[in-house]
């Protein structure tokens, strides 16, 4: 860590969020899915957002997709400090849900709009792993 530099927040699980932070512990990224409408949706809600019903279920992805829209940061975010220049990016998933990360083990000038990327898992206490993208290296668009 550098000097003066601020720990990386850790995201403290509600009851509305468990669910995702459990699939996280496993390293499976859960999604809020609706089965009336087959589609998945993020952030978690308490209601689908296509249909107003309380019917959601948690189900696991494939954590794949493509990058949407990237930014390279120079001047990082509190608990970020020692990690710059990194990327964040949109991530549009094969399931049809875009969801913003980061994107690691690439240099960041290498990121490009339609790169196929996975998730990747950063471990942040015992209990909280949180997703990154990683490029997809398996499968190229």
């Amino acid at each position: 860590m550098t000097r003066n530099a601020t720990p990386r927040p850790v995201p403290v699980p509600t009851p509305m969020t468990q669910p995702f932070w459990d699939g996280a512990k496993k390293r499976k990224l859960m999604l809020q899915y609706d089965p009336s409408t087959r589609t998945y949706q993020f952030w978690p809600r308490a209601c689908s957002v296509q249909t107003g019903k309380r019917n959601l279920e948690w189900k696991e992805t494939s954590g794949k997709g493509a990058v949407y829209a990237s930014t390279i940061t120079y001047v990082p975010a509190a608990g970020f400090e020692g990690k710059g220049p990194y990327v964040l990016g949109l991530i549009d998933l094969d399931e049809g849900v875009r969801i913003i990360g980061n994107v690691i083990n690439v240099e960041p000038e290498d990121v490009a709009i339609g790169m196929r990327v996975k998730v990747a898992w950063e471990k942040l206490s015992e209990d909280i792993n949180y997703f990154a993208f990683e490029p997809d290296k398996a499968r190229r668009k």
